[in-house]
């Protein structure tokens, strides 16, 4: 683990919203994780991040570890991060999602349809 507080916090922050999301259903755990750092955390919270994830044994959830690839790295193109991107400037489908108006303060839950 990294010896800064600062590393230490950014890595118990990401930890506590990986135990959040494993409340939820399997299959949008990892997602829920990614979009809430890439809607919520700033460009260089998110650069640290991944610095992070390259050091072995950072301290990281398993579930932090699956989700960051979704974590969208600043300066790359926001297409392959989840929560982002041209899909959150369109909208989503059923006239839900931050182009429509919601609030980005909303939970970071993907609907699921039953």
């Amino acid at each position: 683990m990294s010896d800064t507080g600062t590393d230490a916090k950014l890595i118990r922050m990401a930890n506590q919203i990986a135990t959040f999301f494993l409340s939820q259903p399997e299959e949008v755990r990892a997602e829920g994780v990614a979009t809430h750092i890439n809607k919520f955390w700033e460009p260089r919270m998110r650069r640290r991040f991944h610095e992070l994830m390259e050091m072995p044994d950072a301290g990281f959830l398993p579930l932090v570890v699956e989700a960051a690839n979704s974590v969208k790295r600043p300066g790359a193109p926001d297409a392959a991060a989840v929560g982002l991107g041209q899909d959150a400037a369109d909208g989503a489908p059923g006239g839900k999602g931050a182009a429509t108006g919601e609030s980005l303060s909303e939970p970071s839950i993907p609907e699921t349809t039953p």
